[in-house]
């Protein structure tokens, strides 16, 4: 495990003090930073346009401080933490850093760990389901150990895969929290009157509405509560402009003993979301990914002019840019029963012209894709990456007749009960590029007797007629880590989500809730994946994660569970001029590079 050298945390605390002062100091033993492609200095603002009111989380999400983060190779290192140690897999020992403190200046100290633990996640009435799946290794939760101030240990009987993965991730399990804020809401801790006046003014059903909407920690939504990230946000919802500032207590540094982070102000504006590549074009951002597409590129690169920003491509880091999910838990059985048929879905598959829509879209540099991993994860294998590819519409309309689907006199094939073969393929109307790709989509579907039409509508609504079942088919991006390791966890390719698998969500609900809601997978191939995946929780050993990583794909892969179009699509970066370390070149994906925030924007600066 990396850790910082004891002579990198020796001079920085030289350079720095060791007693916090009362404007703010990192921790006695910070985290120096030694690899900055240039030192910085302090000072100004960071604009960037957002679409929701709930992109407030992306203050933590690009702020990427974590217990335990990802080096450029994505091996797991220590951040928060000191130093870590993980013993058989299953013991894990962690140690904070000497006088790290929250961003109100309170000591950050086991308390928090074992106040998250015991008054949280096991506390029935906040947690009706228990302590998160990535905290159960068969059901079983971990022996937690608070050994001293700073070191916690977590025991189960078996290794626990899942658990540093889930630190490190975009969305941070977080198995802490600021006691000494929080327990002025929790009626373990506060006096029954003063908590119930509480919740009268708060206009709360009862202290566990009023605790949930103070302990948000990744939605950055609360100014009150304290943080760790390098800055903090000062604005509460709704508003149309959010401000972060500096945390004064942030533990890393700079190899000069500069504290970071670099930028004092982190602003996000709330815009139109379809309007962010034209404000983008007029300059009013100074660093912007999000809500920009390819085809947005030439636009904002003959912009640069007038707007001071640099367009940069980074490479998309998904297993696909987008796919089409067949919903296999509708609740039309006719349709349930096709989307179940690994015929039907293959025949969808092979009646598209992959290669045009590249040319079309992406002028030939995207690449036909199945929403697999990338070439370069080194689990990549042939037979995984060209599974139900190709173009093949006779072979697209056997299968069809095969399946009794014959045609009417339109042309149209009719389902068994003798409704037209018409499927309606919703989207969460985000991104007009889905909406063009359906319209593509729609003569390739044609010629094997599928008619198709587009419907947009809002991401909360689209999943709420997903999990109700009513929703038969979504176009969303492909898989999210392209680029997994033996080590990463296989759960995209697995039955364990309801919101992130659009494909399966009462299976991914019931996997989520352990059997307390959704239903049971009922399909002996999905059923082999959820094995696959206890066989690989439970692996003893790296070459056995990855045989099972391997099996894994390969299962996932020929069964064709969703439709991926094309990958390698590139994403634009618009980046103000003069702001520097900011990668010309780099990876773009949720997971697990949290877009910009592996590239640590605490360590962006403007020069002069």
């Amino acid at each position: 495990m990396r850790s910082p050298s004891p002579f990198a945390v020796v001079a920085a605390a030289v350079l720095l003090g060791a007693a916090p002062s009362a404007r703010g100091a990192p921790p006695e033993e910070p985290l120096v930073l030694t690899d900055i492609p240039e030192i910085g200095q302090p000072g100004g603002s960071l604009r960037m346009l957002v679409g929701r009111t709930r992109d407030t989380r992306l203050f933590t999400v690009y702020g990427h401080a974590r217990l335990v983060g990802y080096a450029p190779d994505l091996a797991f290192v220590p951040d928060i933490l000191a130093s870590f140690t993980v013993e058989e897999g299953r013991i894990f020992t962690f140690r904070l850093r000497r006088g790290h403190r929250w961003s109100d200046g309170a000591p950050f100290t086991t308390e928090d760990f074992r106040f998250w633990w015991e008054d949280v996640a096991l506390d029935t009435e906040l947690s009706p389901l228990g302590p998160p799946v990535e905290m159960l290794v068969d059901g079983e939760p971990p022996r937690v150990e608070v050994l001293d101030p700073l070191t916690i240990r977590y025991v189960w009987s078996k290794p626990n895969p899942l658990f540093l993965p889930a630190l490190a991730r975009a969305t941070p399990l977080f198995i802490y929290a600021p006691a000494h804020y929080l327990k002025r809401f929790h009626r373990r801790y506060a006096d029954p009157a003063a908590l119930q006046r509480l919740v009268s003014q708060d206009r709360a059903r009862d202290w566990v509405q009023l605790f949930g909407r103070r302990e948000r920690m990744y939605e950055s939504d609360n100014p009150d509560l304290p943080t760790l990230e390098p800055w903090m946000p000062t604005i509460r919802p709704p508003a149309q402009r959010f401000v972060a500032i500096r945390n004064p207590f942030f533990h890393r540094v700079d190899e000069r003993g500069q504290q970071l982070p670099y930028i004092d102000r982190f602003v996000l504006e709330l815009v139109d979301g379809k309007l962010i590549a034209m404000k983008t074009a007029a300059g009013e951002t100074d660093l912007q990914g999000r809500g920009l597409s390819f085809r947005d590129y030439t636009f904002l690169k003959e912009s640069e002019g007038r707007s001071g920003l640099e367009v940069r491509l980074w490479k998309e880091g998904r297993g696909a840019h987008l796919a089409l999910y067949p919903n296999l838990n509708a609740a039309d059985p006719v349709w349930r029963g096709l989307f179940r048929d690994r015929r039907f879905r293959l025949a969808l598959s092979l009646a598209i012209d992959r290669e045009m829509l590249a040319q079309y879209l992406y002028f030939g540099l995207a690449t036909p894709a199945n929403n697999t991993i990338l070439p370069e994860s080194p689990l990549w294998s042939d037979e995984v990456g060209t599974a139900c590819l190709g173009h093949d519409p006779a072979q697209a309309n056997a299968l069809l007749d095969a399946l009794g689907l014959d045609r009417g006199q339109d042309g149209v094939r009719r389902l068994p009960d003798g409704r037209p073969l018409e499927l309606v393929i919703e989207t969460p109307g985000e991104e007009p590029e889905q909406l063009d790709v359906i319209e593509l989509l729609a003569d390739d579907f044609a010629a094997i007797g599928l008619r198709i039409h587009g419907r947009p509508s809002e991401r909360e609504l689209l999943r709420n007629r997903l999990f109700a079942g009513q929703a038969l088919m979504t176009i969303w991006y492909g898989i999210e880590n392209g680029l997994p390791r033996p080590e990463t966890s296989p759960h995209e390719f697995v039955p364990t989500s309801q919101f992130d698998q659009p494909q399966w969500p009462k299976w991914g609900q019931h996997f989520e809730t352990r059997g307390a809601a959704g239903e049971a997978v009922d399909l002996p191939e999905a059923r082999r994946l959820l094995d696959l995946f206890a066989a690989w929780r439970n692996a003893a050993s790296p070459a056995e994660q990855e045989a099972i990583w391997r099996d894994i794909l390969v299962t996932y892969a020929e069964q064709c569970w969703t439709i991926g179009l094309v990958r390698d699509v590139l994403q634009p970066i618009a980046v103000r001029r003069g702001l520097h370390n900011v990668p010309q070149q780099a990876v773009w994906s949720w997971e697990p590079h949290a877009q910009f925030g592996i590239y640590r924007p605490d360590t962006f600066f403007y020069r002069n």
